[in-house]
């Protein structure tokens, strides 16, 4: 099957999946293949990782969490892909029981970051599958990267809230890299608990969508595999509102 050919198989079945049951896993392989990114590419963007600041709003009392934060805007007719002015990330307290309510101020996104292929490569494609599913044509796309480290004396939760929705329309969660853990397995449900999804995403390309408005997500905390050593999983978490 040819590169063309794997790319259209591959959105395909997303779509039909986050039609009809509202989640789909995207195996790295049909991912690279999706968006034109190679392991080289993948490794290259995984150093952005290497300079996130901590998360200083973790309501457990958590140092394991670093992010930045940033917005944009596409525009699929046009082509438009543009950042917004950096601002900060909300969700309200009936979505995010633990964080919501308040403005948390992250850093943004480094110019290295932003100005990776991948990331044009990634947000564009995926608001091409989205369209698919609901034909929306403008998004705006809340990017936040994310490591979640791990110690023998602080497990890592990535996300510390439980099973909840983002008040978004699409979510999804990337893989980067995973160094010295175990664990942070993930899963979908639909909103009244029935199982759709579950998976431990492990290699670079790896994404797992989901169509938030009918689906929750979580998943499994991360413990180092060698109890000497740190360890951390890095995703890239990519909210799709309509506009």
């Amino acid at each position: 099957m040819s590169t063309a050919e794997t790319t259209h198989t591959a959105a395909s079945a997303a779509i039909k999946d986050l039609s009809e049951s509202g989640a789909h896993l995207v195996q790295h392989n049909d991912f690279s293949s999706m968006i034109g990114v190679s392991s080289d590419d993948w490794a290259r963007f995984a150093e952005n990782w290497n300079v996130l600041e901590r998360d200083p709003y973790m309501a457990d009392g958590g140092t394991y969490r670093f992010r930045r934060y940033g917005q944009f805007d596409i525009d699929l007719d046009t082509g438009d892909f543009i950042q917004l002015p950096h601002g900060p990330y909300r969700q309200e307290a009936d979505v995010n029981k633990l964080h919501g309510g308040v403005d948390r101020v992250y850093e943004p996104l480094t110019a290295t970051f932003v100005g990776d292929p991948v990331l044009r490569n990634v947000l564009m494609k995926l608001a091409e599958v989205f369209s698919g599913v609901d034909g929306t044509r403008k998004w705006n796309v809340k990017v936040t990267p994310i490591r979640t480290t791990s110690s023998k004396d602080q497990v890592g939760e990535p996300t510390p809230e439980g099973r909840h929705s983002d008040g978004v329309t699409f979510i999804t969660s990337l893989m980067i890299g995973r160094n010295n853990v175990t664990g942070g397995e993930s899963s979908v449900h639909t909103a009244d608990g029935d199982h759709l999804i579950t998976t431990t995403l492990t290699e670079p390309g790896d994404i797992l969508l989901g169509d938030d408005r009918r689906t929750l997500h979580a998943v499994t905390a991360v413990s180092p595999e060698d109890i000497e050593e740190s360890g951390h999983r890095d995703v890239l978490i990519m909210a799709y509102t309509s506009r």
